[in-house]
C-alpha cells in the first residue's frame, strides 16, 4: 500500500492538481483511508478524519488538497 502512496506522491504536479477537482478528489480520500489503515500504529483521529474526507468532506477538502498540493507537493494526510 505504501507503494501506491509513493506513486501518487510521485505524479506530476498537473496530475495532482487535476485530482483536486471536487468530484475526482474522492480518489485522495480513499488513498488517505488506505494509508491510515496500513500504518503499523493506527491513529484513530487521523483515521476518522480520513474517512470523513471521502463523502461529507468532499465539499471542502478539494480546496484543502489544492492548497496542500501547491505548497507541499502532496495531498493532505498522504505522507
Amino acid at each position: 500500500m505504501q507503494d501506491l502512496i509513493n506513486k501518487v506522491n510521485g505524479l506530476p504536479l498537473i496530475v495532482k492538481l487535476l485530482l483536486c477537482i471536487p468530484v475526482v478528489e474522492i480518489f485522495y480520500g480513499i488513498c488517505r483511508v488506505l494509508n491510515q489503515l496500513t500504518k503499523p500504529n493506527i491513529d484513530a483521529i487521523s483515521l476518522v478524519l480520513a474517512i470523513l474526507t471521502i463523502i461529507p468532506g468532499a465539499a471542502f477538502m478539494w480546496l484543502v488538497d489544492l492548497i496542500w498540493v501547491l505548497v507541499y507537493n502532496r495531498a493532505f494526510l498522504l505522507n
